[in-house]
């Protein structure tokens, strides 16, 4: 009786994990390369410092007051105006009031996109303006 070997069969079948590599750091340097970084500005939040106390203190710049309560109803100076015609009413205002502050207050309630558009627009205009934020009761 003859012994036959059973001997099993060698299994070379290894995948060779090269060309995906490759492929994936093409990929990768692709997407690193055509990406964009958008350079967005935001508004600036941060409270101006108190003012020295000095004896000496020069007469303040008058000021404008534009408000935005919590039912985004918009007024200046203490007069109802439309959200959407602040800016006008602030140009007139500092043709009376040459060379004032523009405040912005806002109710923490309102809606934020009342508080973007009226600072684009006086940006827009070139009209420096400072934003306070009044909390909710």
């Amino acid at each position: 009786m003859s012994r036959r070997s059973h001997k099993k069969p060698v299994d070379d079948s290894d995948i060779d994990m090269t060309p995906m590599l490759d492929i994936v750091f093409i990929m990768l340097i692709f997407f690193i390369v055509t990406a964009t970084f958008l350079d967005e500005k935001g508004i600036d939040l941060t409270q101006p410092p108190p003012p020295p106390d000095s004896l000496d203190n020069p007469e303040p710049k008058p000021a404008i007051i534009v408000f935005i309560d919590a039912r985004n109803q918009c007024s200046v100076d203490g007069n109802s105006a439309e959200c959407d015609r602040v800016t006008l009413v602030v140009e007139g205002t500092l043709g009376e009031k040459p060379g004032a502050n523009i405040i912005l207050r806002v109710s923490e309630l309102a809606k934020h996109g009342n508080l973007v558009s009226l600072k684009d627009s006086f940006d827009q205009k070139g009209l420096p303006s400072k934003i306070e934020i009044i909390p909710a009761s």
